[in-house]
């Protein structure tokens, strides 16, 4: 058959025995003999295409062996070169496990270069099939489609299969909102709890845990009702030893917050910052009950002896502080959205709260609490507000003396 030459293209030719398209293009020279790659495919324009993606990979200098790539080589080189210098270690730790258990037993002996998204549309059914929650097997599906995003970046594919497939979709999760009155019961349980104040500034700011205990003292101005979110405080799980299994190096450390939106202003209303004082003085107390044993950290939430308070702790202590308020059982994350969700209700506008919760998008805040809005809700709001401002300023007046009885759960 004759062949077709097009200029940075190669050789194509078809192959008269099967009459499939063959395309060879000069790699260079090694010892005087000629290296060539040769492509096949079912048609002429198959063939070129497929030739130049190895004149691509070759003016990049990527190796041209990538179409030979797995996707457990791809994960391997991608953690190592890519991820562990973008993500925290927890994260890292988290989309480490998350390939590990799912991707690689089914995928990871898969070339990179064949992979179809009709083969993970069928692994995530699979999944659910099994029994993983929906946001679990959303979580592979993300994890894939980003080593992948980075595979075309390198060169390897010519287009993502993980983000042609179908990803499982997610049930609408609207979460729960304390009622006026759950508010006033769980206030009066706050008496003799000294996390009140970390409680009580999370309902009245929609502050995310991290965000709430990573606050500092000059992070607060309560003269002019004004607190600055910069960081967010995090337990970092440390480092599992490949050789033990053993995971070592945890430590509670502030980093930054996941977007820029989540650096933000959020003001106070007037019953939060009487709680921030009530909370100021008790931590007062604390720190001369303490003497030379107190560490000076300055953090506005912290243990018996200043240090600051594991985020797993305060979850605890919220959770032990609703169940003896005889609510049930409730996350701490609830309070703010409590917040959000009252603020709504109030007619404050959407794009108010997406800023005050740090949302990176008002679809986020719209997804999460467009529910809200109604008439009989807004009338629940105000009684809430009212409630609070009335409860606190009881509440206030009621704690002067520092109480013990959590003192364990927070340190």
């Amino acid at each position: 058959m004759a062949r077709i030459r097009q200029n940075g293209e190669g050789s194509v030719y078809q192959r008269a025995s099967d009459g499939r398209w063959i395309g060879s293009v000069t790699l260079g020279w090694d010892d005087g003999k000629r290296v060539r790659k040769t492509v096949s495919a079912k048609t002429a324009a198959e063939v070129r295409e497929k030739l130049r993606a190895v004149r691509n990979k070759l003016d990049s200098g990527l190796p041209m062996d990538d179409d030979n790539i797995t996707v457990d080589q791809l994960l391997d080189r991608w953690f190592k070169d890519v991820m562990r210098h973008q993500v925290a270690s927890p994260a890292l730790s988290n989309y480490e496990t998350i390939a590990k258990v799912h991707l690689r037993p089914t995928l990871g002996k898969k070339k990179v270069s064949k992979l179809k998204p009709s083969e993970i549309d069928s692994l995530l059914s699979e999944k659910l099939d099994s029994g993983l929650s929906v946001s679990t097997v959303r979580r592979m599906r993300s994890v894939l489609a980003q080593a992948l995003t980075q595979a075309q970046r390198w060169e390897m594919v010519g287009r993502n299969a993980a983000s042609l497939s179908r990803p499982p979709r997610a049930p609408r999760s609207e979460g729960r909102s304390l009622s006026p009155e759950q508010v006033g019961e769980l206030v009066n349980a706050m008496d003799d709890d000294r996390m009140a104040g970390l409680f009580l500034t999370m309902l009245g700011t929609g502050l995310r845990r991290g965000e709430a205990l990573a606050l500092q003292w000059n992070d607060l101005d309560l003269k002019h009702a004004v607190l600055t979110v910069r960081k967010q405080l995090r337990r970092e799980p440390g480092r599992v030893d490949p050789e033990t299994g053993e995971r070592s190096g945890a430590a509670l450390v502030l980093v930054d917050p996941k977007t820029s939106s989540s650096k933000r202003s959020v003001p106070l209303s007037d019953w939060v910052v009487d709680a921030l004082k009530t909370h100021k003085a008790r931590q007062s107390a604390e720190r001369r009950t303490m003497g030379a044993a107190w560490k000076d950290t300055g953090f506005v939430f912290t243990t018996t002896i200043g240090t600051p308070v594991d985020p797993r702790n305060a979850s605890r202590a919220f959770a032990d502080l609703a169940k003896d308020a005889g609510l049930g059982a409730w996350h701490i994350h609830e309070l703010r959205h409590s917040a959000a969700s009252t603020s709504l209700a109030q007619g404050v506008p959407v794009e108010v709260v997406s800023a005050f919760l740090g949302h990176s998008s008002i679809g986020m805040t719209v997804d999460t609490y467009g529910h809200i809005g109604d008439a009989q809700v807004r009338t629940a709001a105000d009684a809430m507000d009212a409630a609070l401002g009335k409860a606190v300023a009881s509440g206030s007046r009621s704690s002067s003396s520092v109480s013990r009885k959590r003192s364990t759960k927070t340190s």
